[in-house]
């Protein structure tokens, strides 16, 4: 299934993009700044960028993924993003593999091979309708709001506790503008001009903005362990559901099959949690790194002083 492969690109793509994208925002001055104000910050160093054209090919591969298969079987695949995480930072970092990596991929693959191998029976291709798109929009915007209203509770006013909500509103607007990109390639299979005759097209640059910004103010907010647990748990789950009752995605009936099914999620969203709790997801040993170039850089700052000076 062609779907399959692109799907896992888009998720290498989405790994790089964490990476470049984390070190973009993690010099800001202020811990407060957030929203557009902490794009602005980000805009202004080179290595935000390279994140940047990597999520730009992840939307790629991701998008060609709709046009082959279904959402319910191309958004769980996205999850093989923090497999990617694990190797690319373990290979950059040299840091040693522990538990947490092997139990965590085992279980994350473990789970999405028994939820594909039992859910995917087609379906995936019926446009939406009206009332349908009305009842889902309202749904994910009002998630969305109370997630950032629970980032402002004074009584958990943890790091993790804001980065996870954020997250979780990031995950949330991400699952929505996947729904857009598959609405898309379905008006793109009846011809190409007949998407520019919808607002579908035009509502994945809204999703994904807003997705963009709530990611940068996860990851600004804490930890990236309590920020990627709920983007890569929250995105999966939602867009099933999506695409289950927008897009009347199969899944085999039954109570037994669907209870395989959930119980298949649940695994991989335990495997999702182990992984995120990683020090090299947890970013321990880019950070380091990271803590090591800003002391040379306030070196560099005090002796130019210094010299300057006299």
């Amino acid at each position: 299934m062609v779907a399959i492969p692109l799907a896992v690109l888009a998720a290498l793509c989405n790994a790089l993009t964490t990476i470049f994208q984390r070190l973009g925002v993690e010099t800001a001055p202020d811990a407060r700044l957030r929203g557009f104000k902490l794009l602005r910050h980000a805009l202004k160093r080179p290595i935000w960028y390279v994140g940047l054209v990597a999520m730009i090919g992840s939307f790629l591969f991701q998008a060609t993924a709709l046009g082959f298969g279904s959402l319910s079987v191309v958004q769980p695949l996205m999850v093989t993003e923090l497999v990617f995480l694990v190797i690319i930072l373990r290979v950059s970092f040299g840091s040693p593999l522990g538990w947490r990596e092997a139990i965590g991929t085992v279980l994350t693959v473990a789970g999405l091979a028994g939820f594909l191998a039992m859910s995917n029976t087609g379906g995936g291709t019926t446009f939406p309708t009206t009332s349908g798109w009305v009842i889902v929009i309202a749904v994910c915007v009002a998630a969305t709001a109370i997630c950032v209203a629970c980032t402002r509770l004074r009584s958990r006013s943890s790091r993790s506790w804001r980065s996870a909500w954020f997250g979780a509103a990031a995950a949330i607007s991400f699952s929505l503008s996947a729904a857009f990109t598959k609405a898309t390639t379905i008006l793109f299979s009846n011809g190409f001009w007949q998407i520019f005759e919808h607002w579908e097209p035009y509502a994945i640059i809204v999703a994904g903005l807003a997705g963009l910004v709530l990611t940068q103010d996860a990851f600004h907010a804490g930890p990236i362990t309590a920020s990627q647990a709920t983007l890569t748990i929250v995105d999966p789950v939602v867009s099933v559901v999506i695409g289950v009752g927008l897009f009347d995605d199969d899944l085999r009936g039954g109570m037994g099959a669907l209870a395989f099914d959930a119980a298949a999620l649940l695994v991989m969203c335990v495997g999702l949690f182990v992984l995120t709790q990683s020090p090299l997801i947890a970013g321990s040993a880019a950070e380091e790194h990271l803590g090591r170039s800003r002391l040379a850089h306030s070196q560099r700052k005090v002796r130019e002083v210094s010299r300057s000076g006299r």
